[in-house]
């Protein structure tokens, strides 16, 4: 079993930054892929990006590419999303989530495909 806690949420202006953090314990040596993805009231979780166990690959959806940065820090056991020019509709609770599966990309651009999920760290977006 894999825990997950997301931190950094908060209030920012529009064109502004954020960075959210994913602290894992417990099983980690099972986790391959780890991704964030987020939610707006009355909608289904949005993928946002993932990242490799190693960090080499990464992948992200086309509303924040060249905005948002995923990383990961193995040795901390802690997943990153550095965003950078914020806009209104980026705000949504965001959540991590971590996988022992393997396949494509696109397998990971699927919630159901995620066994371990955070609690969610609110981002709001101002203009």
């Amino acid at each position: 079993q894999v825990q997950l806690v997301e931190s950094g949420g908060g209030l920012v202006q529009a064109g502004g930054s954020l960075r959210l953090s994913c602290a894992a314990s417990g099983t980690t040596s099972s986790v391959s892929v780890m991704g964030w993805f987020r939610r707006t009231p009355g909608t289904e979780r949005e993928f946002v990006a993932a990242i490799s166990r190693s960090g080499g690959a990464t992948n992200y959806a086309d509303s924040v590419k060249g905005r948002f940065t995923i990383s990961r820090d193995t040795a901390k056991n802690t997943v990153y999303l550095q965003m950078n020019s914020l806009k209104l509709e980026d705000t949504a609770v965001y959540y991590c989530a971590a996988t022992a599966g393997s396949g494509d990309w696109f397998v990971f651009t699927r919630s159901y495909n995620y066994d371990s999920w955070g609690q969610g760290t609110q981002v709001t977006v101002s203009s």
